[in-house]
């Protein structure tokens, strides 16, 4: 399989700096290409959240550069027990050096993140918060799980689905990388096949608009190429906006496709 990527951010139309960090590669290894991705959302009414998400990206994009070597097994899928402990030990750090780095200068600052690394064989995704990890095959499938409140009441029976969607209470985060004391990653793990898109995208790109319309644009029978991929990730931004989304919007895309 070969993959083609895309991401797409914007400060949306309420806020003076984007908070929202990305960073998206593609590498060879001795079995064709593999996708790394980082996607990290700065928390909303927290001071210097583009710090904590900036510095969350800066961190994993170096870890790829020195340890995507040792990522992949001997049949060319994910090294699941490496690559776990690495991400694991690398948010606890994190976590702690953001802290601290909110101690000394007087301010509330974190951040979300969604990780994703995906072979010729499976995927690897880590999470914190509420920034989300998507497949989109003939349908729209949520591989995260919300660390929120409300999804923690959904799960308990205390609210539906549409009451959460709804909720004043929806940003509200049981934990996130430089504001909790301790922080708990969860991790999902599944098969890649071809024709199969991946989405990671903050909050702020899916409040306004519907499932449906997400599976519309993002089906990997419409995303023929990268140029495809942006433009209608860029319709869908500036739908949320026109239907007045006041955060930062990023979203990226990941399609597997057959070689030739």
């Amino acid at each position: 399989m070969d993959f083609a990527i895309s991401g797409v951010t914007d400060i949306g139309i309420k806020k003076t700096t984007n908070q929202d960090s990305l960073f998206m590669c593609k590498f060879q290894t001795s079995f064709g290409e593999a996708v790394f991705s980082v996607l990290c959302d700065g928390m909303g009414g927290l001071e210097k959240g583009e710090v904590a998400s900036a510095s969350v990206i800066t961190a994993f994009e170096k870890w790829a550069k020195e340890n995507i070597s040792f990522a992949f097994d001997n049949n060319g899928g994910i090294n699941n027990d490496f690559v776990r402990s690495q991400w694991n030990d690398l948010i606890f750090s994190l976590n702690e050096k953001i802290r601290l780095f909110g101690r000394k200068n007087g301010v509330s600052l974190g951040t979300t993140i969604t990780a994703i690394i995906i072979s010729q064989k499976n995927y690897l995704i880590v999470n914190v918060g509420d920034t989300r990890a998507y497949a989109v095959t003939d349908s729209l499938y949520l591989l995260t799980k919300d660390q929120t409140l409300v999804a923690k009441e959904v799960e308990e029976g205390k609210l539906t689905e549409e009451q959460a969607e709804n909720d004043p209470r929806r940003s509200i985060l049981l934990q996130c990388v430089g504001a909790s004391e301790k922080v708990y990653p969860e991790f999902f793990f599944g098969d890649v096949y071809p024709d199969e898109v991946f989405v990671l995208c903050t909050d702020g790109f899916r409040h306004e608009i519907t499932a449906e319309e997400i599976l519309n644009a993002f089906s990997p029978a419409v995303l023929c190429d990268e140029e495809t991929m942006y433009s209608n990730s860029t319709y869908l931004i500036e739908t949320n906006k026109a239907r007045m989304e006041r955060d930062n919007i990023t979203v990226a895309l990941i399609r597997s496709y057959l070689e030739g």
